[in-house]
């Protein structure tokens, strides 16, 4: 029996509220150091320890939304990420605050399974993806520029997440209960247990480097608003309005990765890519002025997709049944969540410029095995599926000889 699909709009709005943390790291990671008596160190812990809960609801749950049904895991997500967010933002006392952030980053998890899921069954998924990627970079983008207006202290942003969270609850109406299962024919079931032809060499290479390559985007993305804050002299509503642009440019980003397809191979955009990150992470780093700032920021964000779409297709291509793909999505989530830590350590022990030498290092040293395997790989087919900004995870949908063509697409979809 085929899975009931979904009207995209609700997928949306899950995916938004799911997202929108991961995006907002930067500010909530600077609040809690300065409106909480928590060292930055400690600020960036308490991010880290965010999108790890989210990436673990997300192992979890991805396999499960069908057999326990997408409107009541979302409306679970979602109650989790009211309660959550809304206590971390309505006390002063950090255990609790730690407790809630951990909470509600379970209840991003949790929507982001269930948006990236029901998307993978909509007729046009790179569409029902687009749509979700424009409407957290809207939204995060609008109380970048918000957020300084409305006061200090640490509650305003948690503030902005729980009430996206009850927002959304309306629409969750729309989505489909538990569905029954059906017997699956033998031929279908052989079909789908087979491991297909992997790679393991190649395979085990990328998934090694991913962590790595994951954790220095996130590492610099946790601690932008200090650098923005207390290195380039901007002020608060400034450091948003960079931020705002710079998810602008994401969204191009996207789109450039969707438009360039196969045209380029695999090797030359994740070699030259993972190069060019590697400068706009120092220059960001390293910046003493606005300026400077603005075009790190800016130019990192619109590459940083274009690179992570041929990524993705790359692992895809390593094993049809999309075994790769999973477990390199996988380690990205390990690296995405160890980020805004590793950022924050480095920060405090080393200073900024010293910390974008060391990330854009880091990044080169793995553009090197990168390049190869995409060079191994090369002619085989390109199947990049949803690539999950801030949070990196992947879905792949298995290709069988009586399938229907998948069609390709590689748009962010932000985890926590």
């Amino acid at each position: 029996m085929s899975t009931p699909r979904t009207s995209p709009w609700p997928l949306v709005a899950l995916f938004t509220a799911g997202c929108l943390a991961p995006y907002l790291l930067p500010t909530l990671v600077g609040r809690l150091d300065s409106g909480l008596p928590l060292s930055a160190t400690q600020a960036g812990a308490v991010g880290s320890a965010l999108l790890l809960s989210s990436a673990a609801a997300g192992f979890l749950f991805a396999s499960r939304v069908d057999r326990i049904g997408a409107r009541r895991l979302a409306r679970v997500g979602l109650a989790l990420a009211a309660i959550g967010y809304g206590g971390a933002a309505l006390t002063g006392a950090v255990p609790a605050v730690v407790l809630g952030a951990l909470l509600g980053g379970f209840g991003s998890g949790t929507l982001t399974a269930v948006a990236a899921t029901r998307i993978a069954t909509q007729p046009d998924p790179h569409r029902a993806s687009a749509l979700g990627l424009l409407g957290v970079s809207g939204l995060a983008g609008l109380l970048y520029l918000t957020l300084p207006h409305l006061g200090p202290g640490h509650g305003r942003p948690l503030l902005a997440l729980a009430l996206t969270a009850l927002a959304v609850w309306p629409l969750t109406g729309r989505l489909p209960a538990p569905a029954a299962a059906a017997p699956v024919p033998r031929r279908q079931r052989a079909r789908r247990q087979r491991p297909g032809r992997l790679r393991p060499c190649s395979g085990l290479v990328l998934v090694s480097v991913m962590p790595c390559w994951s954790l220095v985007q996130n590492s610099l993305w946790g601690v932008s608003g200090r650098i923005g804050l207390t290195q380039a002299h901007l002020t608060e509503a400034a450091v948003g309005v960079v931020f705002a642009v710079a998810l602008g440019a994401a969204l191009l980003g996207v789109l450039g990765a969707r438009a360039l397809g196969p045209r380029l191979g695999r090797a030359l955009p994740i070699g030259a890519g993972t190069a060019l990150i590697a400068g706009c992470v120092a220059l960001s780093a390293s910046a003493t002025g606005p300026t400077t700032f603005a075009i790190g920021q800016i130019a990192w964000n619109t590459v940083y997709p274009v690179v992570m779409s041929y990524v993705i297709g790359l692992a895809a291509s390593l094993a049809p049944c999309g075994r790769w793909a999973v477990l390199v999505g996988s380690a990205a989530s390990l690296g995405t969540a160890a980020g805004p830590l590793t950022g924050s350590l480095l920060a405090a022990r080393a200073g900024f410029p010293v910390m974008g030498v060391v990330l854009a290092v880091v990044l080169l040293l793995a553009a090197v095995p990168m390049t190869a395997v995409a060079l191994r790989a090369a002619g085989r087919p390109l199947l990049p599926d949803a690539v999950r900004r801030r949070g990196v995870g992947v879905r792949v949908v298995e290709a069988t000889p009586d399938a229907p063509p998948v069609p390709a697409r590689s748009a962010f979809e932000t985890v926590g």
